[in-house]
């Protein structure tokens, strides 16, 4: 048995054409064009990728995209003082400030500054009691593309259990509410979970964020289980790896998302359906 692949390139661009499409006409019929502001602080190498990526998927998407570059030696107080700038700013209708950034700023002050309605990374506090509570507001990118990738897949959670290896406000804790919200029965996992792999084997659905090199084996899957690998993991020969050993899971499981080409891809792509989400709130909101 080799498991089906799960495609999040393929996915997600199917997605974001329907993005596209969305866009020209809300632009047609508003004359506004969604943007999105993405900040970024300092050198880091692997944030510029990203940045640069949204920014590009943005323009592709024929929405705006605004990149502001700022200094490793930027101080706390430069940076929220940016943000309400930002906040004010009527032509932008997404915020996006780049984690991590540089000590010593503190990475929860900058978050809770950005105005609700603009924080499409859905990390504000409001946002995520919204989705805690099933309110309106933004969900973080990569949980709601994972619900994406399940949904295009046609994998039923009603009923089934589904085991989270993670428990972060990034990843963890909103993918297992939103599984929750699918009427999937959850699990949570972390470091100190006795019987780890014994626990991760009753799981229907596994969705791996932990953040080690393919510490999820092949042993640890129920055959046939749907497995989706979050994980970004370079090795020392430069391979890129996900959190779960693939080639082992790939024997056992019924899907499975590749590292790269399956989460990924669609972290960008709700990305942009969040900002044309937000550009549409605050269209109706002056109407």
């Amino acid at each position: 048995m080799s498991a089906q692949l799960i495609d999040g390139k393929a996915i997600g661009a199917a997605v974001r054409a329907e993005i596209k499409e969305r866009a020209a006409a809300f632009i047609a019929r508003t004359g506004m064009h969604p943007c999105l502001a993405a900040v970024l602080v300092g050198e880091d190498p692997a944030s510029h990728v990203y940045v640069r990526n949204k920014g590009k998927a943005c323009v592709e998407a024929g929405m705006l995209s605004r990149q502001i570059n700022l200094p490793a030696t930027t101080t706390e107080k430069e940076l929220l003082d940016l943000v309400g700038r930002l906040n004010a700013d009527d032509a932008v209708h997404g915020i996006l400030v780049q984690l991590p950034l540089p000590d010593p700023i503190d990475e929860t002050k900058v978050i809770e500054a950005i105005a609700p309605a603009k924080d499409v990374d859905g990390f504000h506090p409001v946002n995520a009691g919204r989705l805690l509570t099933g309110g309106r507001g933004f969900i973080p990118c990569t949980p709601y593309g994972i619900l994406k990738l399940l949904e295009y897949e046609k994998v039923d959670l009603k009923g089934k259990h589904a085991v989270v290896v993670g428990r972060s406000n990034i990843v963890g804790k909103p993918v297992a509410i939103l599984l929750l919200s699918r009427h999937a029965t959850v699990t949570i996992c972390h470091s100190r979970t006795q019987d780890l792999p014994g626990v991760v084997r009753t799981g229907d659905v596994v969705i791996a964020a932990v953040g080690k090199a393919e510490m999820v084996r092949g042993s640890w899957i129920k055959p046939g289980a749907v497995v989706i690998d979050v994980g970004i993991n370079r090795l020392p020969d430069g391979r890129l790896v996900g959190d779960v050993a693939f080639e082992e899971a790939r024997a056992v499981a019924g899907k499975i998302t590749p590292v790269p080409g399956g989460v990924g891809p669609m972290t960008i792509t709700m990305l942009l359906h969040n900002t044309l989400e937000a550009a549409a709130l605050r269209a109706a909101a002056a109407e």
